[in-house]
C-alpha cells in the first residue's frame, strides 16, 4: 500500500508541474506613436487573447488628456474613469494622449517638439484597476513609431530590439509604462557602474554635461552600492535646458536633470545624488509624513559626497551650520510637503538620530539600516518610522521623542 500512494503522489506531483498547470501567457502590448504636430501620442493597447482579461479600469484623471477612444469589445466613460471590457479574441484599445504638461505658463514638466520628446511613462497608460482570469500571466511590451528623422528612444526598462522594451514590474499586477522617456535625434552615454547600466541622454543642443554626470556618478557609486542594498539593473538619466523645468526629479529607475542645474549646489547637496537615492531608495511616506522620503533623499545627497571624500570636514561643518540656521523656526515636521525651512531641519534630525544610533549600538548600525529597513516597506508614516528606528537602536530614541515629530 505505501508503494502503491508513493507512486500516486507522483502522479499527482507531475500533474501539477505539467503544462497544464503553468500560467498561461498571453501577450499585452503598448504601440506608441509620437504626434508632434498635435503635441500628442497615439497609443494602442493590444491583447493577443482578450478573454484573458475581464476589464482594465483606467483612471482618466480629471484634465482631459485622453481622447478619442476606439475599442474592441465594450468601453464606458463614467466620471473621470473608462472601463474596457475587451473582446474574446485578438483585441485592441485606442486613444490619444496629450504630452506637453506646463507647470507653469513657459515652464514644462514634459514636453513634445518637432526634434524630441521628454515625457513620463506614467502619462502614456493612466494607471487601472486589472480584472483577468485565474492562471493568467500577462507579458508586456512597449513599442514606438517615432516621427520620420527621429533616431532612437530611451527608457529605463530593457530593451529588446530598436526601439521595443520589456515590461516586467513584479511589485504589479497590472505592467504599464512608467519612468521618464527620452525621443528624438539624441546625445547618449553609457556606463556600468557595478551591477548598474547608467545611460546619461539628452536631446542633441541642450546643453546637458553628459561626462560630467557619468563622472559624479562613479566618484560617488561606491558610497552608493555600500548605503543601499537594491542597485537596479539599469539607470536612466534625461536632460534638457529651458523651457524645461529647472531641478532634478526622479521616477522609477530614472531621473530628470535640467541641463542647466548645477551637479553640486552652494549649499553643498547635490540634486543629481538626491535623485538617485530617491530612485534607488523608492521611499514612499503617508499620513503627513513627506519629511521621511524628502528628508532621507536630501541627507544623503550631503552625506554620500562627504563619505565619498567630496566635502571636507570644514565644509561639512559649514553645511550642517547652515542647515540649523535655515531650519530653526520649525515647529513640526509633518506635513504633504515640505518647504525649505522644513526639509534643513529634516536633514538635522537625521544626522542626530545617525548619531544616537551609532553611539547606542557601539557604532554596528547607522542611519543606513534604518534606510535599509524604509526601503523593504511599501509606504511609511512617522509613527512607523519611530518605532523602525527603536528596533534598530534596540531601545527608544531621544532624538526622535521630539515636539517635532507630533
Amino acid at each position: 500500500m505505501k508503494v502503491a500512494a508513493k507512486w500516486a503522489a507522483g502522479l499527482v506531483v507531475l500533474a501539477l508541474s505539467g503544462p497544464g498547470w503553468c500560467a498561461k501567457k498571453v501577450d499585452l502590448d503598448y504601440h506608441i506613436k509620437l504626434l508632434p504636430q498635435s503635441q500628442q501620442a497615439e497609443v494602442r493597447v493590444s491583447l493577443s487573447q482578450g478573454a484573458a482579461v475581464r476589464s482594465l479600469n483606467f483612471d482618466l484623471g480629471r484634465d482631459g488628456d485622453y481622447s478619442d477612444f476606439k475599442a474592441d469589445g465594450q468601453w464606458q466613460v463614467t466620471g473621470n474613469r473608462g472601463l474596457w471590457q475587451p473582446s474574446p479574441d485578438k483585441a485592441s484599445l485606442t486613444y490619444r494622449v496629450r504630452l506637453a504638461h506646463a507647470r507653469k505658463p513657459g515652464v514644462y514638466d514634459t514636453r513634445i517638439t518637432p526634434g524630441w520628446a521628454l515625457l513620463r511613462g506614467e502619462d502614456l497608460v493612466p494607471a487601472a484597476r486589472l480584472d483577468q482570469q485565474d492562471g493568467v500571466e500577462l507579458v508586456s511590451r512597449l513599442m514606438f513609431e517615432l516621427p520620420t528623422g527621429w533616431k532612437s528612444v530611451e527608457t529605463a526598462w530593457p530593451r529588446i530590439g530598436q526601439n521595443k522594451f520589456r515590461i516586467d514590474n513584479v511589485s504589479r499586477l497590472f505592467d504599464r509604462p512608467t519612468g521618464w522617456m527620452l525621443a528624438g535625434n539624441l546625445g547618449s552615454r553609457r556606463l556600468r557602474l557595478g551591477e548598474t547600466d547608467v545611460t546619461v541622454a539628452s536631446p542633441k543642443g541642450q546643453g546637458m554635461r553628459r561626462m560630467d554626470v557619468l563622472t559624479l556618478l562613479t566618484f560617488v557609486w561606491p558610497q552608493v552600492e555600500a548605503a543601499f542594498p537594491r542597485h537596479p539593473g539599469k539607470l536612466l538619466i534625461v536632460g534638457a535646458s529651458d523651457p524645461m523645468r529647472r531641478g532634478a526629479y526622479s521616477l522609477r529607475d530614472s531621473i530628470y536633470l535640467n541641463s542647466r542645474t548645477p551637479l553640486v549646489g552652494e549649499n553643498g547637496s547635490s540634486p543629481l545624488l538626491r535623485e538617485v537615492v530617491q530612485a534607488i531608495g523608492r521611499f514612499n511616506d503617508h499620513d503627513s509624513s513627506d519629511w521621511i522620503s524628502e528628508g532621507l533623499g536630501e541627507y544623503y545627497a550631503i552625506e554620500l559626497m562627504r563619505r565619498a571624500g567630496g566635502i571636507t570636514d570644514e565644509r561639512y561643518a559649514a553645511i550642517q551650520a547652515r542647515l540649523t540656521k535655515e531650519g530653526k523656526d520649525v515647529t513640526t515636521l509633518k506635513g504633504e510637503h515640505v518647504n525649505g525651512a522644513t526639509l534643513a531641519r529634516s536633514v538635522v534630525v537625521l544626522q542626530e538620530l545617525d548619531r544616537e544610533i551609532r553611539v547606542k549600538t557601539h557604532n554596528k548600525r547607522s542611519l543606513d539600516d534604518l534606510a535599509q529597513a524604509v526601503m523593504r516597506v511599501n509606504s511609511i508614516n512617522t509613527k512607523e518610522f519611530v518605532q523602525l528606528a527603536e528596533s534598530v537602536i534596540g531601545e527608544s530614541s531621544v532624538v526622535l521623542d521630539s515636539k517635532l515629530l507630533r
